[in-house]
């Protein structure tokens, strides 16, 4: 014979679905809210105003033929390196900064100093981890701006 269906068997049934729900909710909210550091643009209007004048430094940029390549060596310094038509550029100055990619860390603000060959290395050592590296490259009135994920 088997027990009658009752009123508080449907009741343990939905608070134990409700439960379920909320607890997964509140894990998902902790968890989202731990692991993304906060906004990409603070102020969205503004940066649709400044598109434009974005779009005109790019393609300057581009402009200048400059390759780039960006790296990490042992000691967790940045190299960076530039040629223009395979020739390195010369007299270039560069600054910095290493944001830890989920905003976990703070930002590391990086100075470079012109190695034998002509390259800038950072003056800093970057901590264990995976690190976004946005610098700026100068030679007189011409820049170059990157970006470059480094592990």
């Amino acid at each position: 014979m088997t027990k009658p269906f009752t009123g508080w068997h449907m009741t343990a049934i939905l608070v134990g679905f409700f439960s379920t729900v909320i607890a997964v909710n509140v894990y998902m909210a902790h968890a989202a809210i731990s692991t993304f550091g906060g906004t990409v643009v603070d102020n969205s209007y503004v940066a649709s105003q400044e598109f434009n004048g974005w779009l005109a430094a790019a393609k300057k940029q581009q402009q200048l033929g400059w390759k780039t390549g960006v790296s990490i060596d042992s000691e967790r310094h940045v190299h960076i390196a530039a040629s223009s038509a395979g020739i390195p550029v010369e007299g270039l100055a560069g600054s910095g900064q290493a944001s830890h990619p989920l905003g976990a860390k703070p930002p590391i603000r990086l100075s470079f100093a012109v190695t034998a060959d002509g390259s800038l290395k950072s003056v800093q050592a970057l901590p264990g981890g995976r690190w976004l590296v946005h610098a700026v490259l100068r030679r007189g009135d011409e820049t170059v701006k990157l970006a470059k994920d480094l592990q």
